[in-house]
């Protein structure tokens, strides 16, 4: 039986629902009137979850609407300003909602749950690496939904330790290896926002031009998070103590390797069938994959598949979602506040000059610093983006490579995201962990992008003068 607290939040569940299913379908066939309806839909249903979101969360509603309101006072054109405003905020909550149907079919999978067991129990540098290196390809596919998967399981295959402190520890330990490798595979693959917006407003630059330095900053990063993660084991012996499972070998890791198989085949299918880009591919095939996993676990449960299925998804819409109420306020506020305070501010900061006077080596290191700077300031990675590129002068003026700019831009814009409160990976890491965002973001992450931070300046000064 479902346990229904608040009805209103059951009609928000569905109405949520309903409105992602429109901006799906508006993402799918280009309609902008569909992404109307899924945009007010989705306004709606935030608006029944605020008064239980929280003071920050209601705040950041307020600033939302006071750009609008700036908007609509001082632009002529701002129903063309708000427009996309709408729509990036539309599609936060449907990539989100898709996503989060994968945790839901890995929490209570017993392969899912064995294989977690298993990388939990492995020694430190073996578990950073596999976690991590899942966490970077399952990223590619999936984004945000790999942190999801990844994480379910690394809650999961801790729940069987007695000692709350060391099950603690490690938990901490193997959702930072999932989020900073799939940190890491946003600084190159081109598949993420990071190098789509930003190849398309550095003048001259180009993913094929610009790759081989962000892989670079991957493995960087990859580096420097299996150092943070083993020197604790190293400085105390007694922080890590777990026997290594003998009962089970590298081969209960197949139910993974089977569904990034399935997921890579699923998307790249409809991708070349439909023509839709990969993020909109994945908004359809995530939830089918999900809905075929869950209906896999009730084959043998009283009622069948269909029954076990139907239980779940009506769990998922009415319960879940609502549940979700935080992430989804923030995320769908930061996206609207970031999209309109850049329209808004773009006339304003325009031209370059600004940056025009200081060394290319000087300006590349800022940008490093200034993405993570940002983020700690509630600014969305993409509107920072926007409001620091028009100040950017040609790559020529400054004396570097405009793939240099989105070396160092992306790393930055890695390292925003892994120590950011406000971030999609750092809500996710701390609902997965359950701590608040600024102790999974800032507390457990700082000294590592500190640490990234100061690596990545002498890259991409050392990128500069290579390309």
């Amino acid at each position: 039986m479902l346990n229904l607290r608040r009805p209103i939040d059951s009609v928000s569940g569905f109405l949520l629902i309903i409105s992602v299913i429109l901006v799906i379908c508006a993402e799918w066939g280009g309609d902008d009137r569909l992404y109307l309806a899924g945009g007010t839909g989705i306004f709606i249903a935030v608006a029944l979850l605020i008064p239980t979101a929280g003071l920050s969360r209601q705040l950041f509603v307020l600033v939302g609407l006071t750009l609008a309101l700036i908007a609509i006072g001082t632009r002529e054109d701002w129903p063309h300003l708000l427009r996309p405003a709408v729509q990036n905020a539309s599609f936060v909550p449907a990539f989100f909602l898709a996503l989060a149907s994968l945790r839901n079919a890995a929490s209570t999978s017993d392969m899912m749950e064995r294989c977690g067991r298993f990388l939990a129990d492995q020694p430190a540098n073996q578990r950073y690496f596999a976690l991590s290196m899942g966490g970077h390809l399952f990223g590619i596919a999936l984004s945000y939904g790999s942190i999801s998967l990844l994480g379910s399981l690394a809650v999961q295959g801790t729940r069987h330790m007695q000692d709350d402190t060391l099950r603690s520890n490690l938990m901490k330990r193997m959702l930072l290896a999932v989020q900073r490798g799939f940190l890491a595979m946003t600084a190159w693959s081109p598949l993420t926002f990071s190098l789509a917006i930003t190849t398309s407003i550095i003048a001259g630059s180009s993913w094929s031009g610009a790759v081989g330095g962000c892989i670079i900053t991957a493995v960087i990063l990859i580096t420097l998070g299996w150092i943070f993660d083993v020197a604790p084991s190293r400085i105390s012996k007694n922080i890590e103590e777990i026997k290594p499972n003998l009962d089970d070998t590298w081969s209960v890791t197949w139910p993974l390797i089977i569904l990034l198989a399935m997921l890579f085949a699923g998307i790249t299918a409809m991708q070349i069938l439909s023509g839709v880009r990969a993020v909109s591919v994945a908004l359809v095939a995530v939830p089918l994959i999900s809905l075929g996993w869950i209906a896999a676990q009730g084959w043998h449960r009283r009622g069948g598949p269909i029954v076990y299925t139907t239980e779940r998804a009506l769990k998922y819409i009415m319960i879940d979602t609502p549940n979700y109420r935080s992430e989804l306020v923030l995320l769908i506020m930061a996206a609207f506040i970031g999209t309109t305070a850049s329209g808004l501010l773009a006339p304003f900061v325009a031209g370059g000059s600004n940056f025009s006077i200081i060394p290319g080596w000087l300006v590349l290191v800022m940008l490093v610093w200034l993405m993570p700077i940002t983020g700690q300031l509630a600014m969305n990675p993409i509107l920072a983006i926007h409001l620091i590129a028009p100040l950017l002068p040609d790559a020529t003026v400054l004396g570097v490579s405009p793939d240099a700019i989105i070396v160092a831009l992306t790393a930055g814009w890695a390292l925003s995201g892994v120590s950011s409160p406000y971030t999609a990976s750092t809500l996710l890491l701390a609902a997965l962990g359950r701590v608040t965002a600024l102790e999974a973001g800032p507390k457990w992450n700082g000294l590592y992008t500190i640490a990234g931070c100061t690596i990545l300046s002498a890259w991409v000064v050392i990128y500069s003068y290579l390309t």
